[in-house]
């Protein structure tokens, strides 16, 4: 699943005639790099939620028969968070382990073994972390020796032996159908502010991945144009 219904408010105004995933990297929309790695990592077939402006993401990609996928929409009436589009797409994602990635991050990741990591560590849910040295800041969250995570933005208090490394959320996460049962229908719901705290206070099993490669979100006019200036070179072959 491909998370695209969001308004891009920081990125304003550039997101007030375009949604922010058909914004252009080097001439080509944000979500055809999202594709192209899912295609690229044996993934053809995915559900894309919208609610702004999703007509334009729609006349662009179609059915996604044109890059050789299957695309569904999941259209939101109302906007309803990361944790409640998700619900939403119940019945796309429900048969099976899934992946749920944001719609404005360009990454070089291997998915494969982050699916393998999931299942070998037996995972409700697996988070792609990374290195950040403002994570403090932007929102930790800490893992133990075993790549449990055990704190989340801080929360809960922590008496274990192994000590916690601080790492930062890119945005992929690997689900269980059984996420399902957690997540309220029908309302605003976000998996971070909710879903996460819930899960790790009653001690779900919830593992983060290190990822050390390249990784970029499109949070800020900054970042957009740094992305511009960067991923010619990294990925002139999507």
């Amino acid at each position: 699943m491909i998370l695209a219904a969001g308004y891009g408010e920081r990125m304003r105004p550039l997101t007030n005639s375009m949604p922010k995933p058909l914004l252009p990297i080097n001439n080509k929309p944000i979500l055809h790099y999202t594709l192209q790695l899912l295609k690229k990592n044996g993934i053809f077939e995915i559900v894309i939620n919208l609610h702004h402006l999703p007509d334009m993401i729609m006349n662009v990609f179609g059915d996604g028969s044109s890059l050789g996928m299957k695309i569904h929409y999941s259209y939101e009436k109302e906007i309803l968070g990361t944790a409640g589009g998700i619900k939403a797409a119940e019945g796309f994602l429900k048969d099976g382990t899934f992946l749920v990635i944001n719609s404005d991050i360009i990454v070089d990741i291997d998915i494969k073994k982050v699916v393998e990591f999931h299942k070998k560590k037996k995972a409700f849910v697996t988070m792609v972390l990374r290195h950040d040295t403002d994570a403090d800041r932007y929102g930790a969250i800490e893992v133990d020796s075993d790549g449990r995570i055990r704190r989340f933005l801080g929360k809960p208090e922590y008496n274990g032996i192994s000590p916690l490394k601080k790492l930062m959320f890119t945005g992929i996460h690997i689900f269980e159908p059984e996420i399902f049962d957690e997540i309220p229908s029908g309302r605003y719901c976000g998996i971070t502010e909710e879903t996460y705290p819930k899960l790790i206070n009653k001690n779900t099993p919830i593992y983060g991945y290190e990822f050390n490669g390249y990784w970029i979100d499109m949070g800020t006019p900054e970042r957009y144009e740094k992305a511009k200036r960067e991923t010619a070179k990294i990925f002139n072959t999507y």
